[in-house]
């Protein structure tokens, strides 16, 4: 068991039957009144996010969300293919439980796969991606005082910004939380 006072950041507990994922939370004390803790939580399995507010004494049972690295295999229509590394078992899972970094997930990588009591309900891509630049503009030289971006279209088909001495064929770093360029590889 868990208490509202021992809320941290990522932290998963069960709450009325919901696996809930504390994303903020503050510990209040009011010059009157008893403290409280006010809490924005999001539900793991639907993606609902709420703000709820708890005495700091009330307590929840723990939910274990279970992360196991498995490699992405391919996709077919709506349905993508996952291999445990180890045990060499394949998991195929709805594109609806993908999250949008997950577009720059390329064959063979390995992600960790999020399961709940045996129900797989979200896939985590690794925070940095190397991918090669398949399509872009020419860069140019001139005026770049500012952070000048241009599109780029990279080699799993996602499009993201990029500086304008980026060129055609080049290896690149992207953060798949921002979907952002971080550097050259």
């Amino acid at each position: 068991m868990i208490s509202a006072g021992d809320f941290r950041n990522g932290l998963t507990f069960d709450m009325d039957g919901n696996v809930m994922q504390v994303i903020e939370f503050q510990h209040v004390k009011p010059g009157k009144g008893a403290a409280f803790v006010r809490t924005k939580l999001r539900n793991v399995i639907t993606g609902a996010v709420t703000e709820t507010t708890f005495n700091p004494t009330a307590k929840f049972p723990e939910a274990y969300i279970e992360r196991k690295d498995m490699e992405y295999l391919y996709h077919d229509e709506h349905l993508y293919y996952f291999m445990d590394s180890e045990t060499y078992e394949q998991e195929v899972i709805d594109e609806k439980f993908l999250p949008d970094g997950f577009q720059f997930v390329k064959e063979n990588m390995i992600v960790k796969v999020l399961s709940y009591q045996g129900n797989v309900f979200g896939v985590e891509p690794p925070n940095f991606v190397e991918l090669k630049v398949t399509a872009t503009d020419p860069g140019f030289k001139g005026n770049t005082a500012t952070n000048a971006t241009k599109p780029a279209t990279l080699e799993t088909g996602a499009q993201i910004k990029v500086p304008l001495f980026i060129d055609e064929g080049e290896m690149i770093r992207v953060d798949t939380r921002t979907g952002e360029y971080m550097e050259r590889a």
